[in-house]
């Protein structure tokens, strides 16, 4: 299929008026086009796309189908239903009447073009151009970051049954693609054990059963991979995405010691009693989506991704908004100017917040929709962070910096690192006694600079606020370098005051963001495998909940309010 741009489609009179009557006041859709008009021309999708073969279906029309799918959390049978049945849509896609519309299977296609030409925040991203060039989004003001977990679209699997899926997802990929070479390599007893997919069969309860039956995946598995890398197996088969898979993750789950009387294939256990686990970051959890991971935050776990959202959070301003008033040419007043999303990242479930900071940076800047300040929770910032963000980017992190974690900080009683006196230029400390540091030691910890200060013994040991101090022998504090340490204890200072505390108050309404994102465009469980599609999936999900927002924008539409239970909102005072 290739594609020959062409003109954003006027739409046709007889769809107009049909649309119109169908819905008299308009639709999500129908205002879409009216308000933005072309939001996705084709000539945006040529790295997707070929210019050569039979002309396919405009990728702009497909886009909007999409962001429109998202915006109703309808699968692709539904939307491609949607473009064929509803005037609404056929109206802002540009569409005559009796225009057939496509196969749901096309999407698919679309989907995996847009992966290949690296188009995955497309969507997004021309959203965000057209209302950049409406003044609806800008540089500057405020915005604010959250992130929530992803579910994978994949089945949970044991370990077990991670092993037996695998290596029956390998044997079912050779079938397929070499039957003949596959029949002379194994016999009729691999089908019995691996004929049916793991969750529909009844794995062993009893543990020396269970270790049996995974040593005999484990060998078994190895048997294959020995097969495949023959020299006269054909060179493509070790090529196939199931027998890569089998050989990644059984390195990860299996160890083997040859020896001159045979092998030994046993499961990998934690270290020192084991051979060792990879750590979570590389661990593989799936042979069907090689790119989720296992991770864990506080108390849940969830195998998947983790999507981070950015939002524009401006606080209303004082007087008439250029945005508000009647809509061109008559309609109803609008509402207030929206918060949109202006950037998305998805990463594998592992990845710290904190590792997301500057990206998202970079994505705000590449968009030129950098914000003068940004508010994050405390997994975002690190002092190195909000030093970065105000140099490179201009930005002041607005976020509670962790406190000191000593045993005097966390009791709450005696000397912590703030009740001392640090001089950086003379490389001295003074203690809250009056005691001069005996020595200023710069040193290497974990890679990053560091300072140890101690005290002499010799005051330390008869002095009489010791047990305030330590319970060692003498005191001595762990400082970061200057710049550092002074930008960690200026934001811990400042996160006290209720001026800070009522700034960084906005930073709760991305919690609504999260829950639009997740109960309505359905990003809680990913729609498709691999970090690629569910990128896409994130972009083209936000774009769509811009939409939502603006007509709501349009419509004069108020923006929603915390709900509250009828319990909650009762007034005991009018017992009194």
């Amino acid at each position: 299929m290739s594609m020959q741009p062409r003109p954003w489609p006027d739409v046709p009179e007889l769809t107009a008026r049909m649309a119109r009557s169908s819905s008299p006041k308009g639709n999500l859709a129908m205002r879409i086009r009216d308000e933005l008009g072309e939001v996705y021309a084709d000539a945006r999708f040529a790295a997707a796309f070929g210019v050569r073969g039979r002309p396919g279906i405009s990728p702009g029309q497909l886009m909007m189908a999409s962001v429109l799918q998202f915006s109703e959390n309808l699968t692709d049978r539904q939307a491609a239903e949607a473009v064929r049945d509803r005037m609404t849509w056929k109206y802002a896609l540009g569409l005559v009447l009796e225009d057939p519309g496509f196969d749901a299977s096309v999407l698919s296609e679309f989907r995996s073009r847009l992966v290949a030409g690296d188009l995955t925040s497309l969507a997004l991203d021309a959203l965000l151009e057209r209302l950049a060039g409406l003044g609806l989004v800008r540089a500057g003001g405020r915005q604010r970051t959250d992130s929530t977990h992803v579910l994978g679209a994949i089945r949970d699997l044991n370990r077990l049954e991670l092993a037996g899926e695998t290596l029956r997802a390998a044997l079912e990929a050779l079938a397929a693609a070499a039957p003949g070479w596959l029949a002379g390599v194994i016999d009729e007893s691999w089908q019995q054990v691996y004929g049916a997919r793991i969750d529909d069969l009844h794995l062993p309860d009893g543990q020396a059963r269970r270790r049996e039956l995974m040593a005999r995946y484990g060998t078994d598995g190895y048997y294959l991979l020995e097969r495949v890398h023959e020299p006269a197996a054909p060179g493509w088969l070790r090529e196939l995405p199931a027998v890569q898979a089998l050989r990644r993750i059984w390195i990860q789950q299996f160890y083997r010691e040859v020896t001159d009387g045979g092998q030994e294939v046993r499961r990998r256990e934690k270290l020192p009693e084991g051979d060792g686990l990879p750590p979570a970051r590389a661990r593989l959890i799936s042979p069907y989506d090689l790119d989720a991971r296992y991770s864990v935050k506080r108390d849940h776990g969830w195998g998947g991704y983790k999507v981070h959202f950015t939002e524009a959070c401006d606080a209303p301003q004082p007087g008439p908004d250029p945005g508000t008033g009647p809509a061109p040419g008559g309609g109803p007043e609008r509402g207030d100017r929206p918060n949109l999303i202006t950037a998305v990242a998805t990463t594998e479930a592992t990845v710290p917040d904190a590792a997301m900071t500057t990206p998202v940076h970079q994505q705000l800047a590449e968009r030129q929709l950098l914000p003068s300040e940004h508010l994050v929770d405390s997994g975002y910032p690190s002092a190195e962070l909000i030093i970065h963000a105000a140099r490179v980017f201009g930005i002041t992190l607005v976020s509670p910096v962790l406190l000191d974690t000593s045993a005097q900080a966390r009791a709450g009683a005696g000397y912590d690192k703030a009740s001392f006196a640090f001089d950086f230029d003379a490389r001295q400390a003074t203690c809250p006694q009056g005691v001069a540091s005996s020595t200023w030691t710069p040193c290497l910890q974990r890679q990053d600079e560091a300072i140890v200060v101690s005290w002499p013994k010799k005051a330390c040991l008869p002095c009489p606020a010791r047990q305030l101090c330590t319970s060692g022998r003498r005191r001595q504090i762990t400082l970061r370098s200057r710049e550092l340490h002074e930008a960690l204890a200026s934001a811990r200072t400042e996160q006290t005051s209720a001026q800070w505390k009522a700034r960084y108050a906005a930073r709760a309404g991305v919690e609504g963001t999260m829950r639009q994102a997740t109960h309505v465009t359905g990003i809680r469980r990913a729609r498709y495998l691999g970090l690629p599609k569910t990128q896409l999936e994130h972009n083209i999900a936000a774009a769509a909940i811009n939409m939502i927002r603006l007509d709501a924008y349009w419509t004069g539409h108020p923006l929603d309010r915390t709900r509250s239970s009828h319990l909650a909102r009762l007034d005991f005072t009018l017992t009194a």
